[in-house]
């Protein structure tokens, strides 16, 4: 049987960060599903379709790493795929906390769905799409923070 994992998140943008978690966990796995996750309550900067090209375009060349979506319960999204690991990157205690308690619930809701936290290298740890938002709004430079496949549209 595949070891199947999916790697959750929004990725508006993604980041080094991101990209740093899927690479040190690829041995892991025979299979990594990187996955957005679609909640119709939150307000993105970039659009799903904008969102969904990055992700194909940094992992095209990684056969190990496959770009779906999914909307309601991460949890369910597992089991619809046959995944039974989250991947979770942790940068700090809050991100503990709250990751904590969300795979124990994914672990009830998703009949055992296993959640594998990896703790950021110091050099990622700053790193965040809310913080890489803010500079993007505020008209700096978050070029460092991205991979060199993200390119930001001028009229952000």
């Amino acid at each position: 049987m595949k070891k199947i994992a999916v790697f959750p998140g929004s990725f508006d943008p993604i980041t080094t960060g991101h990209i740093e978690i899927v690479r040190r966990a690829l041995p892991l796995f025979d299979e990594i599903v990187v996955a957005i996750g679609i909640n119709s309550q939150k307000k993105y900067l970039f659009s799903f379709e904008q969102r969904m090209q990055w992700l194909h375009d940094v992992f095209e060349n990684e056969p190990k790493v496959r770009v779906d979506y999914f909307e309601n319960l991460t949890a369910h999204y597992c089991m619809h795929i046959g995944a039974k690991f989250l991947i979770r990157g942790l940068r700090n205690a809050s991100d503990f906390d709250y990751e904590k308690t969300i795979s124990q619930l994914n672990d009830i809701v998703g009949h055992g769905v296993d959640t594998l936290f990896l703790i950021s290298r110091p050099n990622f740890s700053h790193i965040s799409s809310t913080i890489v938002r803010e500079i993007i709004r505020g008209g700096g430079d978050a070029s460092p923070f991205l991979p060199t496949e993200v390119h930001i549209p001028a009229n952000i």
